[in-house]
């Protein structure tokens, strides 16, 4: 025979309040612990008749302290997740988005401090409320809100995001968080958020993958979208000059990286403001020399400046190769498709036997497609990378896509009209017949 069990969902939450008492006062003695824990899980069970959940958490959170330093868990790791799981499903119980809101901020705070103990089990219960924040089902008929619409405002999706980079930061667990950098930009979109905000999250992402190996165009990429919410604008003026020193890494980054050839930091105002700064104007003008100039002039630069570039970090051999790669890219934006062998050998400084070396290079790099004319000692060009992409780029290829419809448009007359001819002399030829 079945024996029906009742239960409820508030069941857990006492069974948690009940749990962690009982730890607390586990050394007090049982005439003292158990009327102890007998008021503390009326309390709980007042909070939950009342719905008062924000009062809830705040009981529940109180002992999170104590679960995370106690040694009497026998699975504590488990435990302690299990636990801040039901603490985390308070949130979809709120009446409110700013009780929501409310309860998500303690639980971030509780969270957040002390974060260099059990980071990656901090940001693991912080991604479960993420998730939560972003895959819970739409609310059913008569239903609480899922935390996904309870959290609804801008401002409250980005904030257990925000919280679990700063926890990640400060807890030295980059690698539980930069998985999701990948979709930081869907989650803006879905977010809504502004420019101050999304400044604030590339910032907080660029500076956790700084010191991280093997992610350096990665950590360019965050820095570059850091950069360009400065538009120069009268409300950027009293943040704008924040962002010296990320503008100066984004330069560095870019002069260093064997990856990256083009990038629009010339013309972004957080960059522009170094041309006239004492301190890094001249890091301004070696951003200037390799997106806009040739190898001689980086060479006249380093003369006066090795110090200045061996004090980033430079190495001057990598640069000459660079700089001659971007010399090459020069020279197939001026040259009508064509560019003959001796052009080359005095922009980039080489021998007669390098040339194709360095045209070879320039094409497993994927900056340059073009055929070798050995015989006529040219390059004929049929592609290759701009370093800066602005408006005269986006002009020349409005007028070349005007050209190929032209051509395209000019290729459907003409069959056409064959077309036409064709069928009229067919049928004159079956006329003729009868």
């Amino acid at each position: 025979m079945a024996t029906i069990v009742n239960t409820t969902e508030e069941e857990p939450m006492l069974a948690v309040v009940r749990f962690t008492a009982e730890l607390a006062w586990a050394d007090a003695g049982a005439d003292v612990a158990e009327p102890e824990v007998t008021r503390l899980c009326v309390e709980a069970q007042q909070h939950i008749l009342a719905a008062r959940w924000l009062d809830m958490a705040s009981l529940m959170l109180a002992s999170a302290d104590l679960l995370l330093q106690s040694t009497r868990l026998p699975d504590k790791d488990k435990d302690l997740e299990c636990i801040l799981a039901i603490i985390c499903n308070l949130v979809t119980k709120a009446r409110s988005q700013d009780e929501a809101l409310q309860i998500a901020e303690l639980i971030c705070a509780k969270l957040t401090h002390q974060p260099q103990d059990k980071p990656a089990l901090r940001l693991k219960v912080i991604g479960f409320v993420t998730m939560l924040c972003f895959h819970c089902m739409r609310p059913t008929q008569g239903s609480l809100f899922s935390l996904y619409n309870l959290l609804g405002s801008p401002y409250a999706k980005a904030f257990v995001y925000k919280k679990a980079l700063d926890l990640a930061a400060a807890g030295k667990a980059a690698d539980c968080i930069i998985p999701t950098f990948k979709n930081v930009d869907s989650f803006i979109s879905d977010w809504g958020i502004g420019k101050v905000e999304q400044r604030d999250l590339f910032l907080a992402a660029a500076r956790i993958l700084k010191d991280q190996k093997c992610m350096n165009k990665e950590y360019f990429n965050f820095l570059n979208k850091y950069l360009a919410t400065f538009d120069g604008s009268a409300d950027d003026a009293d943040a704008i000059g924040d962002a010296k020193e990320e503008a100066v890494a984004a330069i560095i980054e870019f002069v260093k990286s064997s990856d990256l050839y083009q990038c629009d930091l010339l013309n972004m105002p957080a960059v522009a403001q170094l041309e006239k700064d004492e301190k890094y104007q001249l890091v301004y003008e070696l951003l200037k020399i390799f997106l806009t100039q040739r190898l001689d002039s980086y060479l006249e630069f380093q003369s006066a400046n090795s110090a200045l570039l061996k004090g980033y970090g430079l190495v001057h051999e990598d640069c000459i190769t660079k700089m001659r790669l971007m010399s090459l890219l020069d020279l197939s934006s001026r040259c009508a498709g064509e560019i003959p062998y001796h052009a080359i050998i005095d922009a980039l400084k080489i021998n007669d036997d390098e040339v194709e070396y360095w045209i070879v290079k320039a094409i497993s790099c994927k900056i340059l497609d073009c055929k070798v004319d050995q015989l006529n000692q040219v390059i004929i060009v049929s592609r290759h990378t701009e370093r800066i992409f602005g408006m005269p780029q986006w002009q020349s290829l409005r007028a070349k896509l005007g050209v190929w419809r032209g051509n395209i448009a000019s290729a459907i007359n003409t069959i056409q009209a064959n077309k036409v001819t064709d069928d009229g002399s067919q049928g004159i030829q079956g006329l003729m017949i009868r």
